[in-house]
């Protein structure tokens, strides 16, 4: 049992945080295709792993509507705030509703569009989630409360927003924003439009909305280097569980390992019957690991609502972890079993 569990605590290691990751980067990516601007203009710095702020001014939207090619400029400011359940961070954006809405097609299933800066938006997900409804209230600043007016549909961008007007209020940035969405006249010049921007208005970020969201993980710095080192920690857990396991099942077996070589057991027969063991061992540790992994990211995405999605990449990652771990643990435990004297394991008491 201890041996099973060494195992699978070593496969849920790898699937929940590997899953975790995946599953924000998706989900952001998701809610980042359904925004139809093209182009996101900036302030260089604007926005960061975990920061963001109001640092461009607003009227920069009427100078790009002045560009030939741009077909409307919206201005929104973004703001970090902790997550509702003490989890990780939780993103709102300040938009002038109306043009939001009818430049990314979303519709209202309940209630209506906020009629002033102490309302909010909350989207299908955020409200099933969290259980909100038109009426509730929220204070994503701590204090200050915001009435839910409406819940839209589809998801686009972070799942709460207020108006501008309320987030300039509440972070006293009057006439700022923290980027503007560029919607253009042909969505195939993103490039052409992107140069023409930077030559009128140089010295800001011009990007394509598409690779700003894309890619989560390359945003956190050494995400990458904290997975490969999760995925080797839970290989030597795995390793060094199974060979204790082992180690003390040899240890009490050896009368019966005296009995066999007395009786003609080579060396490679004991260290095959041990190795199969390790293997029979780390599968069943397999299947209770990714049994434990579903059932735990299903029971965090009910209580926290993050999401999980799993990979077949990270499960096989996750099987050869947990079969190279049963059968490098048990090795020298195999090999010590095999060197074994017959007279003295037959004397061992």
């Amino acid at each position: 049992m201890v041996s099973v569990a060494g195992v699978a605590l070593g496969v849920c290691l790898v699937m929940l945080f590997t899953g975790l990751t995946h599953g924000m980067s998706m989900d952001l990516q998701r809610r980042a295709s359904n925004v139809r601007a093209e182009l996101i203009f900036m302030r260089p710095g604007a926005i960061q792993a975990t920061s963001a702020s109001l640092n461009l001014d607003v009227r920069y939207a009427d100078r790009l509507k002045a560009i030939n090619g741009v077909e409307d400029a919206i201005p929104v400011g973004r703001y970090l705030i902790q997550g509702t359940t003490g989890i990780g961070l939780e993103q709102i954006d300040g938009v002038d509703w109306e043009p939001y809405a009818r430049m990314n097609d979303i519709r209202i299933v309940a209630g209506n569009g906020p009629s002033g800066p102490n309302e909010a938006m909350i989207d299908e997900v955020k409200a099933r989630n969290d259980k909100f409804r038109v009426g509730d209230q929220i204070k994503p600043f701590g204090t200050k409360v915001y009435r839910i007016a409406g819940i839209y549909s589809p998801e686009s961008g972070p799942r709460t927003k207020l108006t501008l007007a309320g987030l300039q209020e509440a972070l006293e940035s009057t006439n700022k924003c923290t980027f503007i969405f560029v919607k253009l006249r042909n969505p195939d010049q993103v490039d052409a439009m992107a140069a023409k921007i930077n030559t009128e208005l140089p010295g800001n970020t011009i990007q394509p909305t598409k690779e700003i969201f894309a890619g989560f993980e390359k945003t956190i710095p050494f995400l990458g280097v904290f997975l490969r080192v999760l995925v080797g920690l839970a290989a030597v857990v795995s390793a060094l569980v199974v060979m204790l396991a082992m180690y003390t099942t040899i240890t009490e077996r050896t009368r019966e390992i005296g009995i066999l070589k007395a009786m003609g057991a080579s060396r490679g027969y004991i260290v095959g019957i041990i190795e199969k063991e390790a293997i029979l061992i780390s599968v069943i540790g397999l299947i209770a690991g990714f049994a434990t992994s579903a059932i735990a990211g299903l029971l965090i995405h009910k209580v926290y609502g993050l999401v999980f999605e799993y990979s077949w990449q990270w499960a096989l990652t996750a099987a050869t972890i947990g079969l190279l771990g049963g059968i490098l643990g048990a090795l020298y435990p195999a090999w010590r079993a095999s060197n074994l004297d017959a007279v003295n394991a037959l004397a061992y008491d």
